[in-house]
């Protein structure tokens, strides 16, 4: 008998997307539910077990953003949104709101399947209680506010240490050009996206092999920035 990886809902009404989808996430070990409105997945999740949810934003009853909403206000469950290429302000609305990541439509089940992981991973970091995250042969530990790169000392300024402790927090999600500004200038500040991205280029220079070709700190063009876990660099 096989063994199932976590448990999945998919929340989405296309009957395209369900058919493909579901055996797909099946076949990969996973056991999947599926909703085709948010009151569905609302009431799936208030009874039963979930490790990842699987969200469309365009759902006929509601807001896919109002579900993410709703949702966070009793459970930390990852939630993984499905959106077309050009609602980008949607995406980063739903990062907002307490997604962990997104997808765009359309999608390689491939590349799917990737993102699940990332989420059940963040999801064990989430509740874990490890002070360290790793990147490849980057290292930073949260308790002595240490950042190590192939053993050596990195030496950052407190900003940049925000940064990159804020992106490490996400373990490998997608962080808002919003969130970023919140974590290191405080929730308050008025500060421009382009100070952020002034940030990220003088934290690649010190992290980075090739700063001006990344494999650690990945742009998500439009949205934010995200850390490489540690079994994908």
């Amino acid at each position: 008998m096989s063994t199932v990886l976590a448990h999945l809902l998919l929340v989405d009404d296309e009957q395209q997307i369900l058919r493909v989808l579901k055996p797909a996430l099946a076949a990969a070990g996973y056991a999947v539910a599926t909703a085709e409105t948010g009151h569905e997945a609302m009431s799936y999740l208030a009874g039963e077990a979930c490790d990842v949810v699987i969200l469309d934003l365009g759902l006929p009853d509601m807001d896919g953003k109002e579900v993410i909403s709703r949702i966070r206000e009793w459970s930390e469950t990852p939630i993984l949104v499905l959106s077309a290429r050009d609602l980008e302000h949607e995406k980063i609305a739903a990062l907002d709101l307490g997604a962990d990541d997104f997808i765009n439509k359309p999608f390689a089940v491939g590349e799917l399947l990737a993102r699940i992981r990332a989420a059940l991973r963040g999801r064990e970091r989430r509740f874990s209680t490890h002070a360290v995250f790793k990147s490849g042969d980057l290292e930073v530990n949260f308790a002595t506010r240490r950042v190590t790169l192939q053993g050596y000392e990195v030496r950052l300024t407190p900003r940049e240490y925000d940064l990159l402790k804020a992106l490490a927090r996400y373990g490998g999600r997608v962080v808002t050009h919003r969130q970023l500004i919140a974590a290191v200038w405080g929730p308050a500040a008025q500060v421009d996206a382009q100070f952020v991205r002034v940030l990220v280029a003088q934290l690649r220079q010190k992290i980075e092999e090739e700063p001006s070709a990344p494999l650690i700190l990945l742009t998500e063009p439009g949205v934010g920035y995200r850390l490489t876990p540690e079994d994908e660099v």
